[in-house]
């Protein structure tokens, strides 16, 4: 295991949170762990809380394809870990061009991630009340969990409870050089847009920081979530007798289930489908990967997951 090491400062507060955090999470007895870093004040900071716990740390360090000098930005990182005393490997990942491309870039890390079975990432509380407004806009109110499963890897989020503030001035404070991701600044990104027009705005009606507020209730619906989640299943008789929040949640599950973009509208009308049958024609949905638009139709009392109709298409032009 990689010990203590001697230039951790005694006296820097946030970094002093994040190791907090981390071992909140990952527990103190030190073992091996990965941690997927890009070489942001975020992903930096988790790192080196992890190693000052006494953790055996590898950083993952992803390189997407989709910027120009992204594969230098991903050995950079890689170098920033080895000299903290941290293992580091690179991975290079092919990102798809069918749907968002913040998902399958999303996607396609966790693939990468997956022959280590679990990582860390640096998910911080203003990324926790950044995805319930995302979660809202969508129509379901959703938020992280420090502990989940995310395409197949078993993934720990130490830091939610933890400021973006306070991981950038724990860098500060150990002398890291941070790097500021471009897209970052990019407001045609919708998580920009929130975080820096909306937010700004909600603080001025409040009068008040409303980053814990949010975080919170995206943390409540997380557990929520986890407590009411149900298996998916694709009999409609079976759906009909759930009670209605488990069986948004069994409807939403067959969906991811299926690759299927979940909304509020697609399952308010699968919901009827099961619910209030009358002969009704199929709901429209769309596949999250490739982006193609699919029908989702009771046939023979399940549902049945099928290509647009003829007819759908027609009406939709």
């Amino acid at each position: 295991m990689t010990s203590k090491k001697p230039f951790w400062p005694r006296t820097s507060p946030n970094f002093l949170a994040c190791r907090v955090a981390a071992r909140a999470v990952v527990g103190e007895q030190p073992r091996a762990i990965a941690v997927g870093l890009s070489g942001g004040a975020d992903s930096l900071a988790l790192t080196a809380a992890l190693l000052a716990e006494g953790h055996d740390v590898t950083a993952l360090c992803v390189d997407h394809g989709l910027q120009e000098g992204s594969a230098a930005q991903a050995r950079r990182a890689a170098e920033q870990a080895r000299a903290l005393g941290a293992g580091a490997e690179v991975l290079r990942v092919d990102v798809g061009k069918q749907g968002s491309v913040e998902a399958e870039a999303r996607a396609a890390r966790y693939r990468a991630f997956a022959p280590w079975g679990e990582v860390a990432v640096a998910h911080t509380a203003d990324d926790q009340a950044e995805t319930l407004l995302l979660s809202v806009l969508r129509g379901k109110v959703a938020g992280m969990r420090e502990r989940s499963a995310v395409e197949g890897v078993h993934v720990l989020r130490p830091l939610l409870s933890v400021r973006r503030a306070q991981t950038e001035t724990a860098c500060a404070e150990l002398g890291l050089e941070v790097w500021q991701d471009p897209q970052n600044q990019d407001a045609s990104f919708r998580r920009v847009a929130l975080r820096r027009e909306i937010l700004p705005r909600l603080q001025e009606i409040v009068g008040g920081d409303p980053v814990p507020a949010l975080a919170q209730a995206a943390h409540d619906a997380a557990l929520d979530d986890a407590l009411l989640s149900t298996h998916p299943t694709t009999d409609c008789t079976a759906l009909a007798a759930l009670p209605e929040p488990k069986r948004r949640r069994a409807i939403a599950a067959w969906l991811r289930e299926e690759g299927v973009e979940v909304t509020r509208e697609a399952v308010r009308g699968i919901d009827a489908l099961c619910t209030r049958w009358h002969g009704q024609g199929p709901v429209a949905v769309r596949s999250e990967k490739r982006g193609t638009r699919l029908e989702v139709a009771r046939v023979g009392g399940k549902l049945s997951l099928l290509p647009r109709s003829a007819k759908e298409r027609s009406r939709a032009r």
